[in-house]
């Protein structure tokens, strides 16, 4: 089964950016995608990316704020994330998936593979 560790999360003020990088074992799964859990919240989906054409995908709360990127020799998906706000505060975890079945990006059934995840805290 494929490995996932997210790394780049940390505390930051308000307008700032962090860029939070996954590191796959191996790069066999066309989707990877990036999740977020904030406090008494249910996971959202935040981007995701396909692996092969490039094709990314955004919630509408970070559209325009962060950018989901690849580099399949270091088998690693990056988010950057500017102009933070306190509402991004939460636990980041990538996951992958080699088709979603049907299901939309963003559903979290769709992923059989997930990282640990990284604590993002937007504050001042």
């Amino acid at each position: 089964q494929v490995q996932l560790v997210e790394s780049g999360g940390g505390l930051v003020q308000p307008g700032g950016s962090l860029r939070l990088s996954c590191e796959a074992s191996e790069f066999i799964l066309d989707y990877y995608a990036w999740f977020r859990q904030a406090p008494g919240k249910e996971r959202e989906g935040v981007s995701c990316i396909n692996s092969s054409d490039g094709s990314t995908y955004y919630t509408d709360s970070v559209k325009g704020r962060f950018t989901i990127s690849r580099d399949n020799a270091k088998n690693t998906v990056y988010l950057q994330m500017n102009s933070l706000k306190p509402e991004d505060t939460a636990v980041y975890s990538c996951a992958t998936a080699a088709f979603w079945g049907g299901r939309s990006w963003y559903d979290e059934g769709a992923y059989g593979a997930w990282g640990q995840g990284t604590q993002v805290t937007v504050s001042s």
